[in-house]
C-alpha cells in the first residue's frame, strides 16, 4: 500500500535527470514538448544551467514539474508501472502541481503554463531583497507560533511550512526575519536564513493569489477516479470545485505537509516513492514515522530497486 509524493522547490539541481534523459527517448521528447510550449529551452537550463539560470523561481517551477513528470512517466509507460495502486498522490508545495497532473487532473501543457506563471507571480509580489524565509530546527511548533504572537508588534513572521517533527519554515520581509533569528538565538532555537528570493506561503503573497485566482479559473480541470493531497489542509481531495479553491489558497497558506504525511500514513499508506529531483522528502518523511518505507526515485539503479521491491 504506497502513496506518490512529489517534491516542490529547492530540490533542483543542474544536471538532474540528465542520466534518464541521454538513455530514453520518452524522457527526450516529454522535454522537447516543454521547450515548444513554453517557447524558450527550459530543457538546456534543467541540463546544462547556469544554476542562477534554474534557480529564478519563474523557471524553477516548470523545471521541477518537468522532471518529475518526465520521471512519472517513464515509470508508468516504459517500466509499467500501476499508478493505479497508489492511495494518494501528494506534492509538496508545487509539487502538489506534479501530483494534479500525474493523477490526470491538469495536462501536462496546462500544467507548465500555469507553473510558469505561478513562479512569475510569486517572485513579483514583493519587490526582490526585500522577502525570505527562514529555516527553524529542532524546535516544536507550538513554541514558534507563543514567540510569534508575544512579539507580533515587534515583527511580521509567517509559519510557511510545517515539513516534519522539529523542521518549519517562515516566511516574511528580511528586516523582520533577521530580529526574528536573532531572538530565536536567545531562546537557543538554531535557525538558518534560506537563499530564496520571496516570502513563499503567507499574506505577502496575496498579489500572486490574485493572478492564480484568474488564471486557475481559466484552467480545464480533467475528472479523474485519483485521490489527492491538499497542502492546505493535510487531507483527501478529489472534486475539481475544492481542488481549484485550496489551490488559489495554497499560495498565502502553509504547507502542511507533517500532517500529509501522518494522514496518508493513517489512512493504509505503508511506504512513499518520491518521484523527482532530489530526497528532500524522503529526509522528511523519515523524521516524521521512522517505520514508513521510502524510495527517492532519479535514476535508473533507483527505478530497478523499485521494481525489485514493487514487483512491477
Amino acid at each position: 500500500m504506497f502513496s506518490l509524493i512529489f517534491p516542490g522547490q529547492g530540490s533542483q539541481t543542474v544536471g538532474m535527470c540528465k542520466e534518464l534523459y541521454n538513455k530514453f527517448n520518452l524522457i527526450k521528447d516529454i522535454f522537447k514538448r516543454a521547450d515548444n510550449i513554453l517557447n524558450f529551452p527550459i530543457s538546456n537550463i534543467i541540463l546544462q544551467g547556469p544554476k542562477e539560470e534554474l534557480d529564478l523561481t519563474e523557471n524553477t517551477q516548470p523545471a521541477v514539474f518537468l522532471v518529475g513528470y518526465s520521471i512519472f512517466s517513464l515509470l508508468t509507460k516504459e517500466f509499467k508501472f500501476d499508478d493505479n495502486k497508489a492511495i494518494f498522490f501528494a506534492g509538496h508545495s508545487l509539487g502538489e502541481y506534479t501530483a494534479l497532473s500525474s493523477s490526470g487532473f491538469l495536462s501536462f501543457e496546462d500544467t507548465l503554463k500555469i507553473l510558469r506563471i505561478r513562479g512569475q507571480a510569486m517572485q513579483s509580489s514583493v519587490p526582490k531583497g526585500e522577502g525570505g524565509m527562514i529555516a527553524v530546527l529542532g524546535s516544536k511548533i507550538e513554541i514558534i507560533e507563543n514567540l510569534l504572537k508575544e512579539n507580533e508588534k515587534k515583527y511580521e513572521c509567517y509559519i510557511a511550512n510545517d515539513n516534519s517533527e522539529g523542521q518549519l519554515v517562515l516566511s516574511g520581509k528580511k528586516k523582520d526575519l533577521e530580529i526574528f533569528s536573532l531572538d530565536l538565538k536567545k531562546n537557543s532555537i538554531k535557525n538558518i536564513i534560506l537563499p530564496v528570493s520571496a516570502p513563499f506561503h503567507c499574506k505577502l503573497m496575496n498579489k500572486a493569489t490574485e493572478i492564480m485566482r484568474t488564471e486557475i479559473e481559466k484552467l480545464n480541470f480533467l475528472p479523474s477516479k485519483k485521490t489527492l493531497i491538499s497542502n492546505v489542509t493535510g487531507k483527501s481531495i478529489n472534486e475539481i470545485s475544492v481542488i481549484k479553491d485550496l489551490l488559489i489558497k495554497q499560495i498565502e497558506s502553509p504547507v502542511k505537509w507533517r500532517n500529509s504525511i501522518k494522514y496518508m500514513i493513517e489512512n493504509g499508506t505503508k511506504s512513499f516513492i518520491e518521484i523527482g529531483p532530489g530526497k528532500v522528502l524522503s529526509g522528511l518523511i523519515k523524521r516524521i514515522d521512522k517505520t514508513v518505507k521510502v524510495s527517492a526515485i532519479n535514476n535508473e539503479e533507483d527505478i530497478t530497486m523499485l521494481k525489485n521491491t514493487h514487483g512491477f
